[in-house]
């Protein structure tokens, strides 16, 4: 259940009501909200004179759910938005690691070159293995401030665990909760505290619920810029890295109220398919994708077999734009 209570109302009342009512006590803008259990279908007695408007929730999904705000949530990316009306598709490209400065400079001139407002690179990389490139840590967060500074680019990068949690936040313009990183409360909590807009990527064995419960752990914690991220998942499909749940990203437009981008890097997990499912999800009408791109992708350190090199990654571009303009949404 989500229940408003008055804006004036005195903090210290609103959090001895919240934990009366076993609630979480929020401030969102203009408003002061309480979230109990969506188990609780009846106003709390200790509420009933205070509040000024409830919901009753069927699933944990609250906060993110179109049936609390139908509206989807409008999200500044740099003199441009996400969501909102939806008239916009955000591209955030670049390496899926930094690997040398030369290596991002290159890549940054490309972006630039193409309109891209957001750069895409990993300095902490969740491997699945540990005897491979694991990223450039906090030296690779300085070369991406430089790289901010110099092209003018917003810079997008995952955190792996809680132990640099602070470096990221302190460096990214939007920060990312990777999908093997989904359930880790500590990294949502950081996310949802960090004012920026957050990446949550679903996790490859994780179902649409799941990720909705995860979102509402950063919506809770009173950060509204979250954006969802469809990036495949694990079937019995082994000829593809992963699946990419198109369907499921239909559901998640249906009933959630958070941007949606998709990675079809990751779930195709090979070069030559990337473009195909980017046409396909912008044919969706979705607000953005997160597409790797590599100067030479035969040499790079992380996911050589699905980056697009430069030119690959202009042709694919291009071709979005007529599908983007046949269904009203604009490129950015």
């Amino acid at each position: 259940m989500i229940i408003h209570l008055p804006i004036d109302i005195d903090m210290t009342r609103a959090e001895n009501l919240a934990a009366e009512a076993n609630a979480l006590c929020v401030r969102k803008h203009d408003k002061l909200v309480l979230i109990t259990h969506s188990s609780v279908q009846t106003l709390p007695e200790c509420l009933k004179d205070v509040a000024q408007e409830w919901w009753t929730m069927p699933t944990d999904m609250q906060l993110c759910s179109r049936a609390y705000e139908p509206t989807t949530h409008r999200i500044q990316i740099a003199d441009t938005y996400i969501g909102g009306d939806g008239r916009n598709q955000l591209m955030i490209a670049g390496p899926c690691a930094i690997e040398s400065r030369e290596q991002i400079e290159l890549s940054c001139q490309m972006l630039k070159q193409q309109g891209i407002r957001v750069l895409r690179a990993g300095c902490y990389k969740p491997r699945t293995s540990p005897y491979t490139f694991r990223g450039l840590g906090e030296d690779g967060l300085k070369i991406l401030a430089e790289m901010r500074e110099k092209y003018g680019l917003l810079v997008a990068t995952e955190m792996r665990d809680a132990t640099h949690a602070d470096k990221v936040v302190e460096y990214a313009d939007i920060v990312q909760v990777g999908a093997k990183s989904m359930y880790d409360h500590g990294l949502l909590t950081a996310a949802g505290q960090s004012g920026k807009p957050v990446i949550l990527k679903r996790g490859f064995g994780s179902t649409l619920q799941e990720l909705v419960n995860c979102a509402d752990f950063i919506l809770s914690c009173g950060n509204d810029q979250v954006i969802l991220c469809e990036r495949g998942i694990r079937t019995f499909e082994n000829n593809t890295r992963f699946t990419l749940d198109l369907c499921g990203v239909a559901w998640l437009k249906e009933h959630c109220n958070l941007p949606i981008i998709l990675d079809p890097s990751h779930a195709m997990g090979y070069a030559y398919g990337v473009g195909n499912l980017a046409r396909a999800c912008t044919a969706m009408g979705i607000d953005g994708l997160l597409i790797e791109t590599h100067p030479n992708p035969s040499v790079a350190k992380s996911d050589a077999p699905q980056q697009l090199d430069h030119h690959q990654f202009a042709a694919m571009y291009s071709s979005l734009r007529p599908i983007a303009n046949a269904i009203g949404k604009t490129l950015i």
